[in-house]
């Protein structure tokens, strides 16, 4: 997969992965449709957290073992070390664990709960459960929308305070205003972003968007 040019150079910062693979840029189309329903809003969002997973997950460390086949032992590679935590940003970041847990089963799941105020739009945490220990696992934050970035940052902020070193975070849209305080704030985070939209409006929201994700994942509206 590769990077995707952009007027803000994103594409020199060797930790920001902006996807253009086919499949994912078709889901978000659907994604951003107002007529999607529900279910298929949820179910587009696994697809996409499942195919940036893919990608998001391809330095996980593998060591050999022996395993018996029906012909013969044989020595063969599996994930190695202590597994893998994802942590959801509540409530719209649920979306996402789900298409991750498909491909690692064994995951340990945490939670990091954020709102925002509607008139400074500044994030206010109010929940934050880890597993332990969380500094021996690759950490894996999700949030469908990365807006002004102010909850990716407390978010990550939370789990470095925790003891968290290696921590990947994994969006579906991200406005550039978003991206770029979020890379700055964090240099050493990796960043998966399905779209890199427009910018934020007035309002702070991402434009052209898809609306609200918890809401639309949900049906909360």
């Amino acid at each position: 997969m590769k990077r995707k040019e952009n007027n803000m150079n994103f594409s020199e910062n060797k930790n920001i992965t902006i996807f253009t693979h086919p499949l994912i840029q078709h889901k978000i189309t659907k994604l951003r449709d107002q007529n999607t329903s529900t279910k298929d809003f949820r179910q587009l969002v696994e697809e996409i957290a499942m195919l940036e997973g893919y990608e998001a997950l391809a330095d996980l460390p593998l060591e050999e073992i022996e395993v018996q086949t029906p012909i013969e032992k044989t020595m063969a590679p599996c994930i190695a070390g202590p597994k893998l935590a994802v942590v959801p940003i509540l409530r719209a970041g649920l979306g996402m664990v789900s298409g991750i847990l498909a491909l690692v089963p064994n995951a340990r799941v945490g939670h990091i709960g954020m709102y925002r105020d509607e008139e400074t739009f500044i994030p206010h945490p109010y929940y934050c459960k880890l597993p332990k220990p969380i500094d021996k696992r690759l950490i894996v934050v999700t949030d469908p929308m990365l807006a002004t970035g102010g909850s990716a940052i407390d978010a990550i902020d939370q789990i470095k305070k925790e003891g968290g070193k290696h921590i990947k975070f994994m969006c579906i849209i991200a406005a550039p205003e978003g991206l770029e305080k979020l890379s700055k704030a964090h240099p050493d985070v990796e960043i998966y972003v399905g779209c890199l939209d427009r910018q934020l409006n007035e309002n702070a929201y991402i434009c052209p968007g898809l609306g609200d994700a918890g809401d639309r994942i949900f049906g909360t509206k």
